[in-house]
């Protein structure tokens, strides 16, 4: 079976190229990925893309045809991955997250892929007041991030995709440890707050809702998806992917990791302004679909894992927000050195 993954060099990536390795030994595993956070690397014993039977790079938007041949399935993680870059970078965003997604999908199903697997994300849900939202609730995409993800879903749900499988995993929030870990998910900021000062600032009045998954356990789902039938949720499918028990309040994510890090004090600023973005997701349909692939990974397990690995680190940055572990900093210090342009393509310098 030969697998591609694009994006693989991001924070999902290497525990996923992991995961498959040590679940699919028999696999060819390839990955496509431009570099940007390449050398972003946190506490990696060895370089993940090791692992990888071939590592090509390139941009998405360009992505040659020819890579496709004998591919069985095609998992596509690449993206301007967060709402703060889709905000500087909308128009790439749009570009890359759905132009460069839908044309990639259609000519993986030219090519006679069988599966076809997009990393999606269950902030299209935005503020979702009432009950938990399911698969054919309305979307409320507030932010270019979000918007590219529906948007992609909404191209392709009626396209001709030549009997390839397509599945949509709607992730929760990702958290947890990474060969290449990012510090602007909310957990992840939160446990990098509690290591280095002792303190977590919430910087919202806590209210508002988030689904988490583990970046594990997003692995686990990935390797499901990777050989679904249609006859198991219909050759194109969407589904909300995490578990019904990890929908949590923030001030409790707060909370949750100061009671991990002895000595942490929590702020939280009651009078801020309503986060818009809240929302309570169901997560049944993946449930029924996927039950041996449902996570695993607890909050608790999360949060302890994260605490590990940054202090295995030695990680002590106060001022961590300003760090290559937050991929906004990446492509504006890429930008700064004259690498990278403000379309998101390498200069060749």
């Amino acid at each position: 079976m030969r697998i591609l993954i694009t994006g693989n060099m991001g924070y999902v990536g290497p525990v996923l190229v992991r995961y498959l390795r040590q679940t699919c030994p028999g696999a060819e595993l390839v990955g496509f990925d431009a570099g940007f956070f390449g050398h972003c690397l946190t506490n990696a014993s060895v370089l993940p893309e090791s692992l990888l039977d071939r590592q090509i790079f390139g941009d998405v938007r360009e992505f040659p045809s020819p890579l496709l041949d004998r591919v069985d399935a095609v998992v596509h993680l690449a993206a301007v991955s967060n709402d703060p870059m889709g905000k500087e970078f909308e128009t790439v965003t749009e570009e890359v997250n759905r132009g460069a997604s839908v044309r990639l999908a259609k000519l993986a199903a030219e090519a006679g892929v069988k599966n076809f697997v997009f990393a999606s994300s269950c902030s299209m849900y935005g503020y979702a007041e009432g009950g938990a939202r399911k698969e054919t609730d309305p979307t409320n995409p507030l932010t270019a991030y979000a918007r590219s993800k529906i948007g992609t879903e909404a191209d392709l749900a009626n396209a001709d995709l030549n009997g390839m499988v397509f599945t949509s995993l709607r992730f929760a929030t990702a958290c947890g440890m990474s060969d290449r870990l990012r510090l602007d998910l909310v957990l992840n900021d939160f446990v990098a707050c509690a290591v280095t000062a002792g303190e977590i600032t919430v910087l919202s009045d806590g209210s508002p809702w988030r689904p988490l998954i583990d970046v594990k356990d997003m692995a686990r789902a990935i390797s499901w998806a990777v050989q679904r039938s249609a006859d198991n949720g219909g050759a194109f499918l969407a589904v909300n992917a995490g578990r019904d028990e990890s929908n949590y309040q923030v001030k409790d994510l707060a909370e949750a990791v100061a009671r991990h890090v002895p000595g942490t004090s929590v702020s939280i600023n009651k009078d801020a302004p309503p986060d818009k973005r809240s929302y309570k997701v169901d997560f049944s349909l993946f449930k029924s679909l996927a039950a041996d692939f449902i996570p695993q990974v607890s909050l608790d397990e999360s949060i302890e894992r994260l605490c590990a690995g940054l202090q295995q680190m030695k990680f002590a940055d106060r001022n961590f927000r300003e760090s290559p572990f937050m991929r906004l900093n990446t492509l504006r210090r890429h930008m700064a050195a004259n690498r990278l342009g403000a379309d998101l393509r390498w200069k060749g310098v």
